[in-house]
């Protein structure tokens, strides 16, 4: 598991530590840390050129200390200095190893490290800061902790801001590392260990084995009605390749059966491309909304009252009214969730996990923001970041697909906020197998889902 931690829990934590440890080690832990970083990035140090951007505070000290560590190891590293009071013992660190300040880049870096601002610096970056990061365009740069500018407890933009190719974080991963925008300015993460002592995080991300250990596996006795059964209502006669996308994600095996209700013509189709998919009759949860067209009212009300879990996604979403209950999976896209919430679009894309938690709560429901960084949010303020998948994964009917995919598995027993976020991630992964480094359609990642579930559990 990924954890993201606010600003204030991780002052907090370092605090303690620093009560604990002799003076100056904690930084000390963190600049050896950013050195060796930017050295696997250069992958050697004699004669690279290092530019150091530093500004006032702790995160310019990592910035000067990691030089001090660079130049002793042979680069050319100098110091910009964008304020007055910077770290006095970092700079004299650095000037009795070698390195030097500078007013300006006299030469072409190799790569750029920057520490102007730390955790606690405001969005935006000052004149002096933006000036300098102009003056060494298109060299690599390395931000400490979090880049430059961006707001870092809730991953908004608002401003000029460094675009990282490399962020080496300490201690924890901050809530900006994973939630974007900012998370798109931050480039490969690194996380470097101080060994603080943190309370649950109010953001995190689920890796493989997170998923592994969620993922329903049969019971040795199981049956297909212990395994659960997931009913689709989706499609219509104008679009039924929705009904097909939606039963697609369903039937992937994650569950024991498959129904679908809906459009006898379209329900025909269904079942000559799922030949194991039956009709109406009992179901453990319901996915709702894919191209419903006009019957999406009648098939969400006949859902919710069924009074087990449901997905609700696309056309439905504009029959939704509060409160639904934790039992209940919406899915919009960010123009969706805009007119859900009666913002403006831009307003949803530049404030995501602010958004989504305002659904959430408006909706006692959880709530999966769509997104390159997609974000499953329940009523309470937890929120889970999703990583997997990859740009291709931005075409048609794949949001039909992981509609199915979630219904299955809540249908199969999950929590909603479980299924949410398993689901997001096994279809991010199965869009990356599919893809290949290619394009692909929305079918290709239910078909390759299985193949994902199959390497997860071969490797729990």
């Amino acid at each position: 598991m990924r954890r993201a931690h606010s600003v204030e829990q991780v002052r907090a934590a370092e605090a303690r530590l620093l009560a604990e440890l002799p003076e100056g080690a904690l930084m000390q832990r963190a600049a050896a840390g950013l050195a060796y970083a930017v050295l696997d990035l250069l992958g050697s140090a004699y004669g690279r050129r290092v530019l150091l951007l530093v500004g006032p505070g702790n995160n310019g000290g990592d910035a000067l200390y990691a030089g001090a560590t660079l130049a002793r190891r042979g680069c050319a590293v100098e110091a910009w200095l964008l304020a007055e009071g910077v770290h006095d013992a970092g700079l004299a660190a650095l000037r009795a190893a070698g390195g030097r300040t500078v007013s300006a880049a006299e030469t072409r870096p190799d790569v750029v490290v920057d520490g102007i601002v730390g955790i606690g610096g405001r969005p935006g970056l000052r004149p002096e800061a933006v000036a300098a990061l102009a003056a060494v365009p298109g060299v690599p740069v390395v931000a400490v902790d979090v880049p430059s500018g961006v707001d870092v407890d809730t991953g908004e933009l608002d401003g000029p801001h460094v675009t990282a190719s490399v962020t080496v974080t300490f201690g924890t991963h901050k809530i900006a590392h994973l939630v974007d925008p900012a998370a798109a300015a931050c480039g490969v993460v690194h996380l470097v260990d101080l060994g603080l002592d943190l309370p649950d995080p109010p953001v995190e991300a689920f890796q493989a084995d997170d998923v592994a250990a969620l993922v329903p596996r049969p019971a040795p006795d199981a049956h297909k009605y212990t395994r659960g059964v997931v009913g689709v209502r989706a499609g219509s006669a104008a679009y039924p390749g929705a009904a097909l996308l939606s039963v697609g994600g369903a039937a992937t095996g994650l569950c024991g059966m498959v129904r679908y209700v809906g459009d006898p013509e379209v329900a025909s189709r269904v079942r000559e491309l799922h030949p194991e998919v039956v009709g109406e009759g009992r179901v453990q949860a319901w996915v709702v909304g894919s191209g419903s067209g006009d019957e999406v009212a009648g098939q969400l009300t006949a859902a919710l009252d069924d009074g087990v879990p449901v997905v609700v996604d696309a056309d439905a979403l504009a029959h939704v009214s509060a409160p639904l209950g934790a039992h209940v999976v919406l899915t919009p896209h960010a123009g969706e969730l805009a007119r859900m919430l009666d913002v403006e679009r831009e307003a949803v894309e530049a404030a995501p996990l602010e958004h989504a938690r305002l659904a959430a709560q408006a909706y006692d429901a959880v709530v999966l923001l769509k997104g390159r960084r997609s974000l499953v949010a329940e009523p309470g303020g937890r929120v889970r970041v999703n990583t997997t998948g990859v740009p291709w994964l931005a075409t048609a009917g794949a949001g039909d697909v992981l509609g199915g995919v979630i219904g299955a598995l809540l249908a199969a027993g999950l929590a909603p906020y479980d299924a949410a976020a398993v689901g997001s991630w096994l279809h991010g992964a199965a869009a990356t197998l599919a893809s290949g480094g290619g394009p692909l359609v929305a079918g290709d990642v239910a078909r390759a889902l299985p193949d994902v579930v199959r390497l997860l559990v071969s490797e729990a």
